[in-house]
């Protein structure tokens, strides 16, 4: 099992709907663009990489919200507590639960394939639902019966301040971090079930869970085996403060300049939020899938991301589906079936 290190954290709030999305049925379309770093999904295995002496260096602490300030933190996801079974497939039982995130309660739905295991896990970190709407669960359905049909642990975790789950202050809805604390704390109550098997996890995020998922592979390097972000946000915090807050809470944007200052005035701090800043801390090979006519989180974002985390070092692939548009709707099915196969590849399943 590996551990991370790294201290409070918070989170950028999207419009409705941004980031949503479920449960269309697949149909034909183009063929996807891929461009690799490395060997595509479908090619043999590579040897993970050796983490550098950059990597095992921790940037400075900073006395505001910070990635570097994550880092730092101790996680100890715990307590992973059945509250109810909600259904019994031919396949896999899904249960509504709860764990606790460095002593906050976060709920979420589990799903465990039948079996004795141990099974290889994966945590979903879902787009953007108005958290006052959100039920427990929502917002990557689809993912959730694929992947525990397909043999894996499957947490999908609410966040805190959703469902059942313990509040989230107003900066943690603002900023990226704390919802990257519950992800990471996710894994960690994972792997203490023993139906699980500690050495094989995963991470999947959908559009802001694609930046949730970036934000937890810099600040606990090593925690997972793999990373798939799809129709992800952008690994830069200013690209979503503009894109997303600014035209539909323009006084969320005015607060946070008046607590830490403007771009101008202070771009260490903003630099601090972004997951490009520390690309190179990933140890983990990274799958980014994007719809080329996406015109919610644009094609653009995952592009730079990949192109970054190349250079940081990083085992990225990009598959890039003409005419797909933010929800993945036709051409869903191929990348669940791509999904599937970089997981097995990377997890040994």
């Amino acid at each position: 099992m590996r551990r991370p290190a790294g201290a409070a954290a918070l989170l950028l709030v999207l419009p409705l709907g941004a980031c949503a999305g479920d449960d269309p049925d697949p149909a034909g379309d183009p063929p996807p663009t891929v461009t690799a770093s490395s060997p595509s999904p479908s090619s043999g295995p590579t040897q993970p990489p050796t983490p550098t002496e950059q990597t095992k260096t921790l940037p400075p602490a900073t006395d505001t919200p910070s990635l570097p300030n994550l880092m730092r933190a101790d996680f100890d996801g715990r307590g992973l507590r059945v509250l109810r079974t909600e259904a019994r497939t031919a396949d896999y039982t899904r249960q509504q639960v709860t764990y606790r995130s460095n002593g906050t309660l976060v709920s979420g739905v589990l799903l465990r394939p039948h079996g004795r295991g141990p099974f290889p896990a994966v945590v979903l970190n879902h787009g953007y639902i108005e958290p006052s709407i959100y039920a427990t669960g929502q917002g990557m359905a689809r993912e959730q019966d694929w992947l525990a049909r397909a043999g894996f642990v499957v947490l999908h975790t609410d966040y805190r301040g959703h469902a059942a789950g313990d509040p989230a202050g107003d900066l943690e809805r603002e900023l990226r971090l704390a919802y990257a604390r519950d992800s990471i704390n996710a894994v960690l109550a994972l792997e203490r079930l023993r139906y699980v098997d500690d050495d094989r996890t995963a991470m999947v995020g959908r559009s802001m869970g694609g930046g949730v998922t970036l934000n937890a592979l810099v600040a606990a390097p090593g925690l997972v085996d793999a990373a798939v972000i799809y129709a992800s946000v952008s690994s830069r915090f200013l690209d979503n403060l503009d894109h997303f807050t600014r035209p539909n809470r323009p006084e969320a944007v005015a607060a946070l300049y008046d607590e830490f200052g403007t771009p101008r005035a202070e771009p260490a701090f903003y630099r601090g939020l972004s997951s490009r800043t520390y690309f190179d801390r990933i140890t983990e090979p990274v799958l980014v899938l994007h719809g080329a006519v996406d015109h919610t989180c644009p094609p653009r974002w995952s592009r730079a991301t990949h192109r970054l985390l190349e250079r940081a070092g990083v085992d990225s692939t990009l598959v890039t589906y003409p005419g797909e548009d933010h929800a993945f709707y036709a051409r869903w099915q191929d990348s669940i079936v791509r999904t599937v196969r970089f997981l097995r590849r990377h997890l040994g399943s």
